[in-house]
């Protein structure tokens, strides 16, 4: 059954298993406290790459950077490619089984729900200033310059835009590619979320990272904001706006990726997200995506997570229904 990468069924199918181990237990924190994860792996792989090479002109630290990238794709997909070959010596059910429970860690819906529902908990029981260390794990701007309503509009763009890259992408990836995609896709995500920043020390030696994560978002960003809007159909949120707040607004955020499942995300929930934000003490202009209020609240938090809990079983339900017509087509 499971090949290298594998049929467009194989890999739905381990893609299939992935979602629903993820779903039902997340990374055990266990195994995370004995082995680490494997973007902590890869961030370790990124540091040492960037520590070796990020000096000189920013020319040659443009020109490392593209080199540190190539170096570290071409370790991850062999590496990926291996366990691959590997799991499939066991048999085709025992590939699946196996690959899936690999391809487990590279999503994460389980732990941002936590760490997004942490935030509504807090603010619940701790108010503004139990918000502000809550949001501080998931976002990165001043949390001592939110008011409560920034704290819930914080929560809810990082829920969002996270669905998009932490969930939708890999699992894009994983269903096109299977494991060595969905690894690769995740090593290209944490360059990106390590080096690709616009700072002196980053800006020239992450730019192919950026580039590239940009490049490799772009499909489930889209998909992500539908999605969004759908699970806003079946749980009564505002569809119609989410879909209007997508058409006008996506393409205005500064990120080519995160203005899809935000301004559908404001669009549903009838709230104004994004816009100028401080990051270390600077403004950083951006555009607002949708028109509703900016006076957003825990219960907003609450019902955004409704959103994504719908969001993620579409995905599920869509996966299924692509390998179910894989496997008539196939039969």
């Amino acid at each position: 059954m499971v090949h290298l990468p594998g049929t467009f069924a194989d890999t739905l199918a381990v893609l299939a298993v992935a979602l629903g181990i993820e779903a039902a237990a997340g990374y055990p924190d266990a195994l995370y406290r004995a082995a680490g994860h494997p973007v902590t792996w890869i961030g370790r792989l990124i540091a040492a790459l960037e520590r070796g090479l990020n000096r000189g002109s920013a020319r040659r630290r443009r020109g490392a950077g593209c080199l540190a990238l190539a170096l570290l794709l071409a370790a991850v997909g062999s590496a990926a490619l291996a366990v691959a070959a590997l799991a499939g010596l066991a048999g085709p059910l025992s590939a699946l089984l196996l690959l899936g429970l690999i391809c487990a860690s590279l999503p994460a819906q389980r732990s941002l729900h936590q760490h997004v529902a942490a935030v509504e908990t807090a603010l619940r029981a701790g108010g503004l200033e139990a918000g502000r260390r809550a949001v501080a794990m998931i976002v990165g701007r001043d949390p001592d310059r939110l008011d409560e309503a920034a704290v819930c509009r914080a929560a809810i763009e990082s829920l969002a835009e996270n669905f998009s890259d932490g969930i939708v992408a890999p699992a894009f990836w994983i269903g096109c590619l299977g494991l060595p995609g969905g690894a690769l896709y995740k090593a290209i995500n944490t360059a990106d979320s390590m080096i690709g920043h616009r700072s002196p020390r980053y800006e020239a030696f992450g730019w192919a990272a950026a580039r590239l994560d940009d490049g490799v978002n772009l499909p489930a960003s889209r998909l992500a904001g539908l999605l969004i809007a759908g699970a806003a159909v079946l749980r009564g949120a505002d569809a119609r706006g989410a879909l209007r707040a997508m058409a006008r607004d996506a393409r205005r955020h500064r990120s080519p990726n995160a203005g899809w499942p935000e301004s559908a995300m404001a669009g549903a929930l009838g709230l104004r997200l994004a816009g100028p934000r401080v990051y270390d003490g600077t403004l950083v202009p951006d555009a607002h995506m949708g028109d509703g209020r900016d006076a957003a609240a825990a219960d907003d938090i609450a019902r955004a997570l409704t959103l994504y809990r719908t969001a993620c079983w579409l995905q599920g339900g869509l996966v299924l229904a692509l390998l179910g017509l894989c496997l008539t087509l196939a039969g």
